[in-house]
């Protein structure tokens, strides 16, 4: 079932994706060359911790850290570590908060110093398929439309969606109903969308196939080719117009927008 959220839990929500929106911008600028993902990490959960919030994702399902950072061929759930980034890496970052009873969720991808053509070209189509399936998130429109645009963006540019992984309803919990994938599936629930829906739309992919593994950590997901992948994620409320993007920092709106 989708959980409609009234105007007040909206506004709750943008207020828990405010703070994810901006605790990206500030890992932003730090993740360079030698700095290592658990000094990210921890950047990440002091600033979530002085805006009030908690870290969504410490402690879910045994989840270790506040952050999941993903590097070149790393898909998504990469745990923080003493690894350093080097020149070149394409990161990918993905962070939760947690206040006042709602959850915001956002991923970006960032990449390192100079990057490669084709890392270059994974991190723009990837944010593009992103922008394209919030552009179908309009009141009567079907879900399905959503997660078509993601793939059609996404293979018409050379690359492949990630099967194994979607994206989901956000609110009171981290993952709600519906799931979301990334690419057209007719067994997966296909609703209409209602003005209060809000989705934590998240394309992830790849260079090459869309096949995946997960390592011996249990959480870490890498391409099974090695190829390059790249993370981007939104949450998005339906309104009455225009989709609101509840975990942009720079979006003008801190209630309903008309």
């Amino acid at each position: 079932m989708v959980i409609i959220k009234s105007k007040q839990d909206l506004i709750n929500l943008r207020k828990a994706n405010r703070i994810v929106g901006e605790t990206l911008q500030v890992l932003k600028k730090n993740t360079t060359e030698g700095i290592t993902t658990i000094e990210l990490d921890r950047i990440a959960e002091s600033y979530i911790r002085k805006k009030g919030g908690k870290p969504a994702f410490k402690g879910y399902s045994g989840f270790p850290a506040t952050l999941c950072i993903s590097i070149n061929d790393e898909v998504v759930h990469g745990i923080p570590g003493s690894r350093k980034i080097k020149k070149g890496d394409i990161v990918s970052i993905d962070v939760g908060a947690f206040i006042n009873g709602f959850f915001g969720d956002a991923a970006i991808t960032v990449g390192v110093g100079e990057v490669g053509p084709e890392a270059e070209k994974l991190m723009r189509v990837t944010k593009e398929s992103l922008y394209a399936a919030i552009k179908k998130m309009r009141s009567g429109r079907r879900l399905a439309e959503v997660s078509l645009a993601v793939q059609k963006h996404a293979e018409a540019n050379g690359f492949s969606v990630v099967r194994d992984f979607v994206g989901h309803g956000i609110g009171m919990d981290l993952h709600e109903d519906p799931q979301i994938p990334n690419f057209h599936s007719p067994q997966s629930h296909n609703p209409r969308l209602k003005e209060g829906m809000v989705f934590a739309i998240e394309p992830m992919v790849n260079a090459g196939t869309h096949e995946v593994k997960v390592l011996k950590d249990g959480w870490t997901a890498v391409t099974l080719d090695k190829s390059l992948s790249a993370h981007f994620e939104h949450t998005v409320a339906v309104t009455s117009g225009e989709p609101w993007i509840l975990s942009d920092p720079d979006e003008k709106y801190d209630s309903l927008p008309s």
